[in-house]
């Protein structure tokens, strides 16, 4: 992933790769290559507070999606035991 317009505090392009985030661990690694980047003044921290709220919006839609999934096997499990 690769951002290259993120506005910041000097309202500048922002371009870094980070891991593929699908789990909360690949999440991990993402923040950790954001404050690396902030560390070593490639970003501001204003400009790696805007990537770490994408990273923090897509790891939600990922736990929910994985509850969703999780909730419908239940679901299924439970409609298969009351056939029974």
């Amino acid at each position: 992933m690769v951002f290259d317009e993120i506005p910041g505090g000097r309202n500048r392009p922002v371009s870094f790769e980070l891991p593929k985030i699908g789990t909360a661990a690949d999440a991990t690694k993402a923040t950790g290559t954001i404050l690396s980047a902030v560390a070593s003044g490639d970003v501001t921290p204003v400009e790696a507070e805007a990537v770490a709220k994408i990273v923090e919006t897509h790891l939600k839609a990922l736990e929910c999606s994985e509850f969703e999934a999780r909730l419908s096997a239940l679901e299924q499990r439970e409609k298969a035991c009351d056939r029974l």
